[in-house]
């Protein structure tokens, strides 16, 4: 058994990973803490924890941390790396911020407005590589790791493998991806409102401003071994979670013959027919968000369109579970040495 501390406890991806510790046979929750709302009773900010009702949020502080054998930190972009020097070294960390994913210095500096803070072992274990590896092969005894945000998780899952089998053209990937208000977080925010988000969709961060795109532009080029274009563009949808992302991308050039369907659909099912969390849809069904409520899966679907020579991918996944805290709790496992699959669930919720 080990303990576990909750830094940022008291929002959305905060009370995700508390949710799933609950019910992790390995993991005791330890300290649990915030800021603004720290001194008030877990069941005031998270009233679906019963079991911790009672636990008192505690501040941020060096003294919450000490003498646990993990952290997850789930706090604010930029708030990570100004906390890392009060954990100690022996624990092992998990930021599900994004201070710590991205290896290009000037990609953070365009996209980010704190300080470059250098890159972690990034935690997407299916990702597969230019040279076959994965991801989870530098999360083996790590301490220190970069959860990936919720878009880069669906995105970069979709068309990795296309890549890594030099199938698509780098320069020519679009993705158009829709998530539910709470990838926004938990302040209050009037667009965010029930009233103005019931019944109506938008798009934000449109021309490629949004910030997980250099993220999914760096997956996806260890891949394909060399630089990948991305247009990104992310849309608000009426739900509290979930994300549906559908990309596409043009078959590379230089192939003596076009790849048929099934070709193109063989390269996903090996990419992914050993990994527990990542699910190839049977051919005619398609991924939905409901499917994946509350579990630690990606949902695909591959097609091919001959006219136009385009694959296209959708991708569904709970941005607060896979997205976020399951992928948090997946990589602490595989560091720890654990079955990468404990205390996490492989079923949605239905209706």
């Amino acid at each position: 058994m080990v303990t576990a501390a909750v830094v940022g406890a008291s929002g959305y991806a905060g009370g995700e990973i508390l949710r799933l510790l609950l019910g992790h046979p390995q993991m005791e929750i330890g300290a649990v803490t915030a800021d603004s709302s720290a001194g008030r009773r877990l069941g005031d900010v998270h009233p679906h924890l019963t079991p911790l009702a009672e636990r008192i949020l505690s501040p941020t502080t060096e003294a919450a941390v000490a003498g646990h054998d993990i952290v997850f930190l789930a706090l604010p972009h930029g708030a990570s790396a100004a906390f890392l020097p009060s954990i100690p070294d022996t624990a092992v960390v998990l930021d599900c911020g994004a201070d710590f994913r991205l290896g290009d210095g000037q990609a953070w500096a365009d996209f980010y407005d704190t300080p470059y803070a250098g890159r972690w072992p990034y935690g997407l274990p299916e990702l597969i590589r230019a040279d076959g590896s994965r991801g989870r092969d530098e999360l083996v005894g790590a301490s220190r790791i970069a959860v990936p945000g919720c878009y880069p998780t669906a995105c970069s899952l979709a068309l990795a493998p296309g890549f890594a089998a030099g199938l698509l053209d780098p320069q020519d990937v679009v993705i158009v991806a829709a998530s539910g208000t709470s990838g926004a977080g938990k302040s209050l925010k009037a667009h965010l409102l029930g009233s103005e988000v019931m019944g109506s969709m938008s798009p934000y961060g449109v021309g490629g401003v949004h910030r997980h795109t250099p993220e999914i532009e760096q997956n996806l080029a260890a891949a394909a071994a060399g630089p990948v274009s991305v247009s990104f563009t992310p849309t608000l949808a009426p739900m509290s979670r979930g994300i549906l992302a559908t990309c596409t991308a043009r078959l590379a050039q230089g192939h003596a013959a076009a790849p048929t369907a099934s070709q193109v659909r063989e390269v996903w099912a090996a990419a992914y027919v050993d990994e527990p969390f990542v699910h190839l849809l049977p051919e005619g069904s398609w991924p939905r968000t409901a499917d994946v409520l509350g579990s630690n899966t990606v949902h695909l679907q591959v097609a091919l369109d001959p006219r136009t020579g385009r694959v296209i991918v959708a991708a569904a996944v709970d941005n607060l579970t896979k997205g976020t805290a399951g992928a948090a709790i997946q990589c602490a496992n595989i560091a720890l040495g654990l079955p990468e699959t404990t205390g996490l669930p492989l079923t949605g919720v239905a209706p």
